[in-house]
């Protein structure tokens, strides 16, 4: 499966990838991330009674926890994917975007919708879906901005001539499945259906979205660097295939295994019982693929920063699909529904896997693009390490915390009892969640001394496109 390339092989690694644009979308990644954080901190003060914002209602916490949401969602997760999108596809197909005057637009016009999506629910404009507060006047401009993403990366997409790369498989369906799942979750709820009915796509919108959106993409970009990290291809083809064709057939039932006991109709929480254990099979088969990748090149994990923080990734999207195939039991999901397990839950997966990825696309690329060595590796390592500590005790804590809410409530004492009994574990995950700050900081710093540093020997930039290395 090697791409051809015609006319567009000449083309200088300038013509190809915009790495000024690449760099923006890093930097407001980067920025929302901050402020998520941030949010996320304010969110855990206020679990100990510490919330240092009280009586001012635009800052609430129930204000704070959605802009936390969208934030990572929209703000750091869509605009890291956008700069990957514009290094990887270009390099994979040979050619550029369809436009790169298109490309600067969708920037400006994305960090208006997020920015709007912040303010509109400040002041209370938000919706009832969970990841789909955004304002209803916004709705619109979101699924225009999604639609002209597609088409800008579509186009080298379709120009490419003979059999296509999986990573670019998983983009194309990422650009359709993201468009229609936006469009389901924002508009079928709140003008088209209510009660159960909006409960159910209520459900599937929030697992699509990681599913159909956050997964294609992350799965993407990791079959596409982890070759080129390796210098060896994929392990195996036909399980890289098997991956994509099991997410595209699994995945979509799958959100309503976290409506158990619900009244949604019990075929409908069989259905998705069934997907989520399919699912599950094919997940191991894409982790095998991975791990026979770099299998007798395991010592590169020491001194490889960004391939580290891809395999912890994989390592942490093993264990949190172990933990869905755990709530999909009833008898599981009867003890830890509506508890801090399912909050763990979405930590795990949303910074565990996929921002550990992109912050190590990130680690990765930055060097490369200012085309200057880090300012200091000691830096990058305090980054892996309190970001992966952080999120590592964070996730314990919270599921622990959750089984023990379990407990507490189905032994029907009062309310207040499981609140004391949570406040050691909330504690906990303030500390976690501060050490996950610590290393963002850290790595913002490092990348202003970078920025700073007088320039250096250029990074090396290989022009080899990713297919070469996955193919056997």
């Amino acid at each position: 499966m090697i791409v051809e390339s015609t006319t567009a092989q000449s083309l200088p690694q300038g013509e190809l990838v915009e790495g000024r644009l690449v760099l923006w979308y890093f930097a407001a990644a980067l920025g929302y991330l901050f402020l998520s954080m941030l949010g996320g901190i304010l969110m855990a003060l206020q679990l100990i009674d510490a919330n240092p914002l009280v009586g001012i209602e635009y800052l609430s916490p129930g204000r704070w926890r959605m802009i936390h949401t969208n934030a990572v969602a929209y703000g750091f997760l869509a605009n890291a994917f956008l700069g990957g999108l514009h290094w990887s596809i270009p390099r994979l197909t040979l050619r550029p975007v369809a436009s790169r005057a298109l490309s600067y637009f969708i920037f400006v016009a994305w960090q208006v919708v997020v920015l709007s999506t912040a303010v509109g629910i400040m002041f209370g404009q938000a919706q009832g879906v969970e990841w789909g507060e955004t304002p209803v006047w916004i709705d619109p401009l979101a699924l225009a901005g999604l639609a002209l993403v597609a088409v800008n990366f579509m186009v080298p997409i379709v120009r490419t001539k003979g059999p296509l790369y999986v990573t670019l498989w998983y983009f194309m369906a990422a650009f359709i499945w993201t468009f229609l799942t936006y469009a389901m979750g924002n508009f079928v709820p709140q003008y088209l259906v209510s009660g159960t009915s909006a409960g159910a796509v209520g459900g599937l919108f929030i697992h699509d979205l990681v599913g159909l959106f956050v997964t294609p993409l992350g799965w993407g970009l990791m079959y596409y660097f982890v070759p080129i990290l390796l210098k060896k291809p994929i392990w195996s083809h036909g399980l890289s295939l098997v991956g994509f064709w099991g997410l595209a057939f699994f995945y979509p039932l799958n959100g309503i295994h976290h409506f158990l006991y619900t009244p949604i109709p019990m075929f409908l929480q069989y259905g998705a019982i069934m997907a989520t254990i399919a699912v599950e099979m094919v997940v191991t088969t894409v982790i095998i693929n991975f791990f026979a990748t770099i299998w007798g090149s395991t010592s590169e994990l020491k001194t490889n920063i960004p391939l580290r923080w891809f395999y912890t990734g994989m390592v942490l999207y093993f264990v949190t699909c172990l933990q869905c195939a755990m709530q999909t039991t009833l008898t599981f999901q009867a003890l830890i529904h509506f508890s801090d397990w399912v909050v763990g839950h979405a930590h795990l997966v949303m910074f565990g896997v996929f921002s550990m990825w992109l912050l190590g696309i990130m680690t990765y690329l930055i060097p490369r693009l200012l085309h200057k060595p880090w300012y200091s590796r000691q830096l990058c390592e305090w980054h892996y390490w309190l970001s992966a500590a952080g999120i590592v005790v964070m996730f314990t804590d919270l599921t622990l915390a959750g089984i023990f809410q379990g407990f507490y409530w189905g032994s029907l004492q009062e309310w207040d009892v499981s609140v004391a009994g949570s406040q050691n574990f909330w504690v906990v995950r303030l500390f976690a969640g501060l050490a996950m700050f610590s290393g963002l900081l850290v790595f913002l710093y490092n990348i202003y001394r970078t920025l700073l540093s007088p320039p250096g020997q250029p990074a090396e930039l290989s022009q080899t496109p990713a297919s070469k290395y996955a193919t056997s």
